[in-house]
């Protein structure tokens, strides 16, 4: 398998009309701010959106979008794996609003955390509890040990459970008013 095609911030601009842009994050990542035109079809649903974006494909080019880069990757190897070709962008969202190209937000949208950012945060906290706990019950290092464990795991599989977990909580799911998973497939099928 190929890697996918990578474009900056500025080549994906020039050229934003000709793609179907989806965004892979969370619908909390999404709603609080995203490409222009982007729809939400978070990484872990990606597979139930697979015949729609084949038929969206074949009538012109996708352009998957994350935060950093990572999961829109990750997006674009499952989606070539479906015969389906794919862009990436270059750092994602995170890139795209340093160049100081603007972010579409919905109206009354909060702010969340980037979904790395998030692992990194409950990754770091786990493994200080255990190694705090540890010192009066040794046992408790365990926790520690079991996260570092996740970390090489992830790495080795470039998958994240704890990212799979943090997904799910209600911080990272959009607002009632923003579109779900089924309305996006609507839109794709228009």
């Amino acid at each position: 398998m190929t890697s996918p095609v990578s474009l900056s911030p500025a080549q994906a601009a020039a050229r934003l009309t000709e793609f179907t842009v989806i965004d892979v994050r969370a619908p909390g990542e999404y709603a609080s701010g995203h490409v222009p035109g982007a729809l939400n079809i978070p990484l872990d649903r990606l597979s139930e959106a697979v015949p729609a974006l084949k038929s969206v494909s074949a009538r012109g080019a996708l352009l998957v979008v994350c935060a950093s880069g990572v999961r829109s990757t990750r997006a674009c190897d499952i989606l070539a794996a479906a015969d389906i070709d794919a862009a990436t962008l270059t750092g994602g969202t995170s890139a795209w609003e340093g160049e100081g190209r603007g972010l579409d937000r919905p109206a009354g949208a909060r702010a969340t955390w980037p979904l790395e950012r998030q692992v990194r945060l409950a990754t770091g906290s786990l493994m200080v509890a255990g190694l705090l706990a540890g010192i009066r019950y040794p046992a408790a290092r365990w926790l520690s040990a079991g996260v570092a464990s996740g970390l090489v795991f992830s790495a080795v599989t470039n998958t994240c459970g704890m990212a799979v977990v943090l997904s799910r909580l209600p911080c990272n799911r959009a607002p009632r008013s923003a579109a779900n998973l089924d309305a996006t497939l609507d839109a794709l099928q228009g």
